[in-house]
């Protein structure tokens, strides 16, 4: 058979395939979520997802440091207090534990890699939510943003490069960009947490942080069935000072992803969540599926999507994969 158009000419090689690849997922491109919880001795596993732990500050620091020398693009910090109360007043303490291992990190890795912190109040408070409530129970949503502003500029006079406001509260971005401009932190960006849905892959998250959250979050994290909705949220924090977006979760909001990714001209991230990386590694650990096939997919698929970066728990053992590939 004369044919004059085959395309498996481009598939017929490792070398091949490579050199027409149209997505790749360099180290560069991803973000490591890190925990860090108050008063541990030792890391604490996280039995939802194998691999992830609570640090410690000491451990924290080790492994902050092997991001860097791995040339990840950053590491995003999430802080664990031992006491939590209403009002969240952890997320404000000078020497609490996000404060101080945002000292510690940037102590570590200075500018060799981005030190980036969830601005958001969930972690602190008693009943888990992301703001402080009302007498009837709802989220304060202005009271909320205040302190968010208060919060960001307490990650940035302590060496945060960005921060990220990760509530879904009307107007904290603009509240936080205002706060840092008045503080003089003219040079800390904002990572919004723009398109930021309500979702059962949050799961694990839930025991990363120890959270006490009864209820859902559905008065503020948006609707899944919903696309303009988030495509206006994005167009609102960028109004009010956004440097880049994210969508969160990546994999069931792929075409989140695109359509934020064609309606903007910044920087687009997307999370690649703990139920996410829980499936996998859970299908795996079963003998289901291919684990770094699946891995390499997953990642690659958020990249093609249209996301500039990616936040991943496997950002780590993903980078160090690329370098040893690159040794071969």
């Amino acid at each position: 058979m004369s044919l004059r158009q085959r395309p498996r000419r481009l598939r017929t090689s490792p070398a091949m395939r490579s050199m027409v690849a149209e997505t790749s997922v360099e180290p560069r491109r991803l973000v490591l979520p890190l925990f860090v919880a108050e008063g541990l001795r030792e890391p604490r596993p996280i039995t939802s997802m194998p691999g992830v732990v609570q640090h410690t500050l000491d451990t924290l620091r080790k492994t902050a440091v092997e991001a860097a020398h791995a040339g990840l693009a950053g590491v995003m910090l999430f802080g664990i207090p031992e006491v939590k109360d209403a009002q969240g007043s952890g997320a404000l303490d000078p020497h609490g534990i996000l404060t101080e291992a945002v000292r510690a990190v940037r102590q570590e890795v200075g500018d060799d890699c981005l030190v980036m912190t969830d601005v958001c109040l969930d972690e602190f408070t008693s009943h888990g939510h992301c703001g402080v409530l009302t007498p009837s129970g709802t989220v304060d949503n202005d009271a909320t943003v205040e302190l968010y502003a208060q919060m960001a500029v307490l990650h940035a006079e302590v060496g945060a490069h960005v921060v990220a406001p990760s509530g879904m509260m009307d107007g904290q971005v603009g509240a936080i960009r205002d706060a840092l401009e008045a503080a003089g932190h003219h040079d800390t960006a904002i990572l919004a947490y723009a398109a930021k849905y309500t979702s059962a892959f949050y799961g694990p998250f839930r025991e990363a942080v120890a959270s006490s959250l009864t209820g859902d979050r559905k008065t503020y994290q948006q609707d899944g069935a919903n696309l303009r909705e988030a495509l206006r949220e994005v167009a609102l924090d960028l109004a009010e000072g956004a440097d880049m977006v994210m969508v969160k979760p990546a994999l069931a909001y792929l075409d989140v992803i695109r359509a934020v990714r064609e309606a903007v001209d910044v920087p687009v991230a997307a999370y690649n969540i703990s139920g996410e990386y829980a499936m996998v590694e859970a299908a795996a650990a079963n003998g289901w599926i291919n684990r770094d096939a699946a891995v390499a997919e997953t990642l690659t698929s958020i990249r093609r999507a249209g996301a500039d970066t990616v936040l991943t728990y496997w950002a780590l053992e993903w980078a160090q994969r690329w370098a040893e590939a690159g040794r071969r």
